[in-house]
């Protein structure tokens, strides 16, 4: 039985999307310890489900949780090993935000027990439901694409130097799919206004990284994009400007390529 908090919605197109931190919902059990429902929802990749909003009449599979990162990080490494070694970053169960933010109470941080358990209840279903999900595409069509959708603020200094471009797309340094499909989704990028990087800062979550196999027909890729792409960043996020309300009209230009780069990979998967 799928669990409430967790969305997938079938597809027979050989595209998945994952929607990994679109979500805001933060268990009572946990929302007690956290300095505020805001800090704890201020990462997340805001308003993504929306600008993916077409993916289904792609015929894509999408899968999301309506969890808060904050709970659990379902792009990290189970194990806790970090995904940047020597930068700052998030763990599986962040404590800080990307600001460096304490997010829990004194006293309140959650211990290997507690990790453990968000793990068994969180991490494992969704991770489960997206194995499913590859193995059912898979038994269909020779390639299936799995594309990792993000969204992070322009600029962060904890985590990255100067403004992001719009589009970040990480391969795994070319090891998580086959080098054309990448290839396909910047050259649609660059023929468009929006700035774009191949495993620029961005080379792929743990998602990425572990589901990508291009020698068994599973590539992945992972699409991290700047907010100001489709909304309007203030300079300084405080609980009264973040997040802006979603606009469909000023998100229609990025929401278009989008579009695109999702028809792409799936011509790719079918060639």
């Amino acid at each position: 039985m799928t669990p409430e908090w967790l969305l997938v919605q079938r597809g027979p197109a050989p595209l998945i999307v994952a929607l990994p931190h679109t979500g805001t919902h933060l268990p009572n059990d946990i929302a007690g310890a956290l300095v505020s429902p805001w800090l704890a929802r201020k990462d997340a990749d805001w308003w993504v489900d929306l600008l993916y909003g077409f993916a289904g009449s792609l015929g894509a599979t999408l899968i999301r949780t309506l969890l808060s990162r904050s709970v659990i990080d379902v792009n990290r490494d189970p194990t806790g090993a970090g995904l940047y070694p020597g930068r700052a970053g998030t763990s599986l169960c962040p404590t800080t935000s990307f600001d460096g933010e304490p997010l829990y109470s004194a006293g309140a941080v959650p211990g290997a027990a507690e990790i453990a358990r968000r793990r068994d209840a969180y991490f494992a279903p969704y991770h489960a439901a997206l194995a499913v999900e590859i193995d059912r595409l898979r038994q269909y069509h020779g390639k299936v694409v799995l594309y990792d959708a993000h969204a992070i603020r322009s600029v962060i200094p904890r985590l990255f130097e100067g403004q992001l471009p719009h589009c970040n797309i990480g391969s795994n340094r070319g090891s998580a799919c086959d080098p054309r499909l990448a290839d396909a989704i910047a050259d649609r990028c660059a023929a468009s206004p929006f700035s774009h990087v191949t495993d620029g800062r961005f080379v792929g979550g743990w998602t990425t990284r572990h589901y990508g196999c291009p020698d068994d027909g599973i590539h992945a890729v992972q699409m991290e994009l700047a907010c100001r792409g489709y909304l309007d960043e203030p300079a300084q996020v405080t609980p009264d400007n973040w997040p802006p309300a979603f606009d469909p009209a000023r998100a229609a230009p990025l929401s278009a390529l989008l579009s695109d780069i999702l028809t792409r990979c799936i011509a790719f998967a079918q060639a």
